[in-house]
């Protein structure tokens, strides 16, 4: 479903989808009121939805879209503004999955529309990469290994498509006294990072900082990475520094979680726990691999609580991950296993 005021843009990404065979067109609406009719009697698994609209905005009619259409998940398309940006980390933070830019006069080339369509079958069930994990009863389980015993001085998260519901989730339920460092790699476009900064700060009650080098980390305080290349993180004392690279990840991705969880595996002796959020593909594996290996613990969002499970459920597949929860029972892990030394 296709909802947006502009006859334009409904008929671009009206023509895209209808040409894609395994895609199937179930309706445009011109307003917010109208889809929200036509998604009473319609069922649809993606909805592209406007948040500047006239009458009611996307913002407004996001959560009775989410109610009437439960099932279905949300793809934003918005300006690249800060209040664009500021109204779409929102959206995203009320149950949207995930968010693009709104093409340009001259910008609805082959690479966007490729993104477009990319992100269209993932949120659709169609990764291939999406399945559960199998026990000898051919059930899904949660558990994939025991917790390692070695004590986190850090916890790292890491997400994309989806995840940023379930990151305010966990950065609420922990404790007032929590003070490892947080360390969050999110994919967005770069001009959304100083706003999500604001409100991961809010959302937690913690100083926030963007993680630019040089960027000093200091107990409880949250590390974002930039838009514009990779974080990583080195020990000075009891403060952690962070610097950026612009080296290619394997990913593709920008900023990529792999480069965060392999500096602290090299750099902090694994002394880590990281968690693996909604998101497509297989961003963070390699790193969450490497950080294991040093001795480190990494978990995982649960299926069913995941927009897509590429990125947790590579981790998972692969025995990388301890446990697969929803977020508000990974707080609890998270707790759980670092124990009282995170807030003496």
């Amino acid at each position: 479903m296709v909802v947006d005021d502009s006859l334009t843009v409904r008929t671009a990404f009206s023509r895209l989808i209808e040409d894609d065979p395994a895609l199937a067109l179930v309706t445009t609406a011109s307003n917010a009121e109208r889809a929200i009719a036509i998604l009473r009697s319609k069922p649809v698994d993606v909805i592209l939805l406007d948040l500047e609209m006239p009458g009611m905005g996307g913002l407004e009619a996001l959560p009775r879209m989410l109610e009437v259409a439960s099932r279905a998940q949300v793809l934003v398309v918005s300006s690249l503004t800060e209040d664009g940006a500021e109204h779409t980390l929102t959206a995203l933070a009320m149950g949207a999955a995930d968010t693009m830019a709104k093409p340009g006069p001259g910008q609805f080339d082959a690479s966007y529309r490729s993104a477009l369509l990319a992100r269209i079958h993932a949120l659709g069930g169609s990764d291939a990469g999406d399945t559960a994990i199998p026990t000898a009863a051919g059930k899904a389980t949660t558990a994939v290994k025991a917790l390692r015993a070695r004590q986190p001085e850090v916890l790292a998260i890491g997400g994309s498509t989806g995840a940023i519901q379930g990151l305010n989730t966990i950065l609420r339920g922990l404790p007032r006294g929590f003070d490892l460092p947080i360390l969050i790699t999110q994919h967005l476009p770069a001009s959304f990072i100083s706003v999500f900064a604001r409100q991961m700060e809010t959302v937690a009650a913690r100083r926030t900082v963007i993680a630019e080098d040089g960027a000093i980390i200091g107990p409880g305080d949250i590390a974002i990475a930039t838009g514009r290349g990779h974080m990583l993180v080195e020990r000075r004392g009891e403060r952690l520094i962070t610097s950026v690279s612009s080296a290619p990840a394997r990913s593709g991705c920008l900023p990529s979680v792999d480069p965060m969880l392999a500096s602290l595996a090299e750099n902090l002796g694994g002394h880590a726990i990281a968690v693996i959020l909604s998101g497509m593909g297989r961003d963070g594996v390699e790193g969450a691999a490497q950080l294991v290996a040093a001795g480190g613990t990494v978990i995982a969002q649960d299926q069913a609580s995941s927009a897509v499970w590429g990125m947790p459920g590579a981790v998972v597949r692969e025995g990388i991950a301890s446990l697969a929860l929803p977020p508000a029972q990974l707080v609890g892990k998270i707790i759980e296993f670092t124990g009282v030394a995170a807030w003496k």
